[in-house]
């Protein structure tokens, strides 16, 4: 669909605040998305980023509905796993697990396949089937040595399975080589490395403040110390005067 100039320029603007501030504040970039809905709610990016925005601040039920509006404008199917994840967010694992049996997955690139494979094994989870996620996980793309965009996060995934499934020396090993893969820190998986290992990080803020706070203290118990000795060398005199009488 097409819009006049003016009116795509608008809409152009409150999309590009939405894709910058969806990180760092979901919120806004939320208000944003509702600004450039009401301006064009028939363009299926407008549609699509619409549901991002609600998808980042967990408003499920809205972020599904402008996933399908915007499936059914452009006849694309990827969409389809952060529209599964949707179903986990509304407490429908059943739901994401039927999705993610759909021939609409086949049509997926790989990406989406492994995206696909993501969401199926945390609506596994979600049903307390922990080995069934552990083996969803597994395949080839697992596997492969190759690192690709969705390699940390797969395999973060695959270590953090394995954890909660009490299988500690093959979650350290997994997590170290989602650190391997982890070039842009899109996971924590350094930091949950380093917790098995018993590594315990000291913030440098914390500590410089924790310094100054026993620098302080010291301070103050000299000065406590020189005002003791200041009264013992200089004893307050008894008032004679008012003494008599």
């Amino acid at each position: 669909m097409s819009l006049p100039k003016t009116l795509a320029e608008d809409v152009a603007r409150n999309l590009v605040m939405v894709a910058n501030l969806i990180d760092d504040d979901p919120e806004e970039a939320y208000a944003y998305s509702r600004i450039a809905l009401r301006l064009a709610s028939r363009v299926a990016a407008v549609r699509e980023a619409a549901g991002f925005a609600a998808y980042a601040t967990q408003r499920y039920t809205e972020a599904l509905a402008e996933f399908r509006a915007a499936r059914r404008m452009t006849g694309s199917v990827e969409l389809w796993p952060v529209m599964a994840d949707c179903e986990r967010g509304l407490g429908r694992p059943e739901r994401a697990m039927a999705m993610a049996g759909e021939p609409e997955v086949k049509k997926l690139d790989k990406a989406g396949q492994v995206e696909m494979r993501l969401v199926a094994a945390g609506a596994r989870r979600d049903m307390g089937q922990i080995d069934a996620a552990i083996v969803t996980l597994q395949g080839p793309e697992l596997a492969s040595n190759s690192v690709q965009s969705w390699t940390a996060r797969l395999r973060y995934a695959y270590a953090d399975a394995l954890l909660t499934a009490g299988r500690e020396a093959e979650a350290r090993e997994w997590f170290a080589k989602a650190v391997e893969a982890d070039k842009d820190g899109s996971t924590d998986a350094s930091d949950r490395l380093a917790e098995l290992d018993g590594v315990d990080f000291v913030d440098a803020l914390d500590e410089e403040t924790a310094e100054t706070d026993v620098d302080s203290a010291a301070a103050e118990s000299v000065e406590a110390e020189a005002e003791v000795e200041a009264e013992v060398e200089s004893p307050v005199e008894p008032d004679v005067e008012g003494d008599k009488g």
